[in-house]
């Protein structure tokens, strides 16, 4: 079982936590992280747009002008896709764009993510994650208690107002109860910054 540093809010060493080696020391593959990543990102888009077809495009039953004499191109039709108010050559339309991926499959994808990112020390664990009031500077102090300059998802064990108004107007820091950490969003940001409580969490659900 791995042990890793804990640190407090101000970067005090207070002490070590052990890891499931199962869970935090996983093998990394690559091609079930893209799996996960690629079904995240599907299952976001709307897929909700529609243009008509000349088939649906209301009115244009009349031939325009006759066939010959005129001096003008011929047209069958002012629904014709190369008229003003047309139909759309190949027009798109509403379709479902989800994909499934099993549940097995998202925790193996999750945990070789996460596991690569403590390889890389990308990762901090903190003892507790606290502000002492929701305000923008007390987050900014922790960041630069660490010197975290890139994007930073922050994985707490559930959902903390001061935290989550402390850091709504830093751009490149997100929050994320330990419930929902997901492949995505730890391949996404740069570093993660988790607090222990958040760990024995997620050691508790997925851990054997």
């Amino acid at each position: 079982m791995p042990s890793v540093k804990l640190y407090d809010m101000k970067a005090n060493e207070v002490g070590t936590l052990n890891l499931n080696d199962a869970l935090f020391n996983a093998e990394y593959n690559e091609s079930v992280i893209h799996q996960a990543i690629v079904t995240r990102l599907a299952n976001e888009r709307q897929g909700t747009k529609s243009t008509l077809t000349r088939s649906e495009v209301r009115g244009g039953g009349a031939k325009p002008w006759r066939q010959k004499g005129t001096g003008r191109a011929r047209q069958g039709s002012i629904r014709s896709p190369q008229w003003v108010k047309g139909g759309v050559v190949f027009a798109p339309k509403s379709r479902d764009f989800s994909k499934k991926m099993n549940y097995k499959a998202k925790e193996v994808a999750l945990f070789a993510a996460l596991s690569q990112k403590i390889r890389n020390d990308e990762v901090l664990f903190i003892d507790e994650i606290k502000v002492d009031a929701p305000k923008t500077k007390e987050m900014v102090a922790f960041l630069k208690a660490f010197d975290l300059k890139d994007s930073v998802l922050m994985v707490l064990d559930s959902a903390d107002e001061n935290i989550l108004r402390a850091s709504a107007n830093l751009n490149k820091v997100s929050t994320i109860a330990a419930r929902q950490i997901n492949t995505y969003d730890v391949v996404k940001n740069e570093k993660l910054v988790i607090s222990k409580k958040a760990v024995e969490y997620i050691q508790e659900v997925y851990g054997e």
